[in-house]
């Protein structure tokens, strides 16, 4: 059974992480989407640096109102058994178009930024009309939040199999920032460079960052595995760096 909108995001809302100013003041926002093995500590980190900017943040766990552990999350989201970017992309248009209508959010302002498999969720997203019943597995998809995603931004986005970013444009063009990891092992950095710059050549407005590290890369975590999954401190860095840049950039033009 297919959820509509406003069920996704009911369920969702009680599981997204606000930071950001006190107040009822309309300000531009960034929600982010974290990897397949939950929400880490990381993720947070880069939302209080958009709040310590000005603007809000909202960190949006899928795991947990669908009942998934760290543990679950591993077993099924990370092997591939449930929830592919396609699906949870509909958590993503959910939780844009439930935070826009908050006082204290600018519809017209937002940033998506996810990493890994919220990053093929965004993906996905990109490629749906919305138009459809049962696009992003939701029974009312809606084009229309779309209008206010000024920004997107990827962190070792998930673009093999079966992304839909492999065989299918964008249907929307937002300024887009990825950063890559030149030594992902989940895609390969020349796959993803290949998916990248045909998008850009259909006329995404495609900035890249290629760093060389591992994926998760920026995850001080010990759930790593060696090196196919290290910690890298100054790609770390270059990401913060980068990430607060395309903020910054991206809300000025929105002035």
């Amino acid at each position: 059974m297919l959820d509509t909108l406003k069920h996704r995001f009911n369920l969702l809302e009680p599981y997204i992480t606000a930071y950001g100013p006190k107040d009822k003041t309309a300000r531009p926002a960034v929600l982010l989407f974290h990897a397949c093995n939950g929400v880490r500590a990381h993720i947070h980190a880069y939302a209080q640096q958009v709040a310590d900017l000005g603007f809000r943040a909202y960190v949006v766990d899928s795991f947990t109102p669908r009942g998934w552990d760290e543990t679950a999350a591993m077993s099924l989201v990370c092997t591939g058994l449930a929830l592919h970017g396609y699906e949870r992309s509909g958590d993503v248009l959910a939780a844009i178009w439930g935070l826009a209508q908050r006082p204290e959010v600018d519809a017209d302002n937002i940033i998506i930024a996810g990493w890994s498999h919220g990053g093929w969720a965004i993906m996905d997203l990109m490629t749906e009309k919305l138009t459809r019943d049962g696009e992003a597995r939701l029974r009312d998809p809606t084009p229309e939040p779309m209008k206010g995603v000024k920004g997107v931004f990827l962190v070792y986005p998930y673009v093999n199999f079966p992304a839909r970013s492999n065989t299918h444009g964008w249907q929307y063009a937002p300024k887009t920032l990825a950063v890559l990891a030149k030594q992902d092992f989940l895609t390969s950095h020349s796959h993803a460079d290949h998916i990248l710059n045909h998008l850009k050549a259909e006329g995404v407005p495609m900035q890249r960052l290629d760093l060389d590290c591992t994926h998760c890369f920026d995850e001080d975590s010990a759930l790593h595995f060696g090196p196919l999954m290290a910690y890298d401190r100054r790609s770390h860095e270059k990401t913060m760096a980068a990430f607060e840049g395309f903020v910054r950039e991206t809300f000025s033009q929105g002035d």
